[in-house]
């Protein structure tokens, strides 16, 4: 007989619990394992990939002079605004030269451009800056997109 009857031992715990703690400790440690191999670089001894050039530069600009002449088009038939048309054109060229050269132009400003080694983007942007934001009359679509257009042609 027990001495006190009030007085109970442990329970014992149910198997299954022991299960899941092992499966959560299992998958914590295949986290890590996962996460270490995932984020590992590649040995210093295995040779660098060859890259392939970035763009066909010829179809590249055969691309964006037919833009450049259907933002033209465009705004000589009254479809487009006079200064959308600049502004369109000026990120066309501001575009191409993301494609060419992989430097984002279409967020970089005239003193930029002059900054990174890009003359000829920084020139012709220049000469578009008073027909997308001066104030007063504004040149001829058709300029704009020669200067557009020549910068293009002339990218080598």
């Amino acid at each position: 007989m027990q001495a006190d009857p009030g007085f109970y031992g442990p329970l014992p715990y149910n198997p299954a619990w022991m299960w899941c703690g092992v499966a959560v400790l299992a998958l914590v440690a295949g986290w890590y394992a996962y996460v270490l191999l995932s984020t590992r670089t590649a040995p210093a001894s295995s040779p660098a990939p060859v890259r392939p050039a970035l763009t066909d530069l010829p179809a590249l600009k055969a691309a964006y002079l037919q833009r450049i002449h259907d933002v033209e088009r465009e705004a000589a038939a009254g479809n487009l605004e006079l200064r959308a048309a600049h502004q369109q054109i000026s990120m066309l060229l501001r575009g191409f030269v993301r494609d060419a050269t992989g430097v984002d132009a279409t967020r970089m400003t005239h003193q930029d451009l002059l900054r990174h080694p890009l003359p000829a983007a920084a020139d012709a942007v220049e000469a578009l800056y008073p027909a997308e934001f001066a104030p007063g009359p504004l040149p001829s679509v058709g300029a704009s997109a020669a200067r557009a257009s020549a910068a293009v042609s002339a990218w080598n």
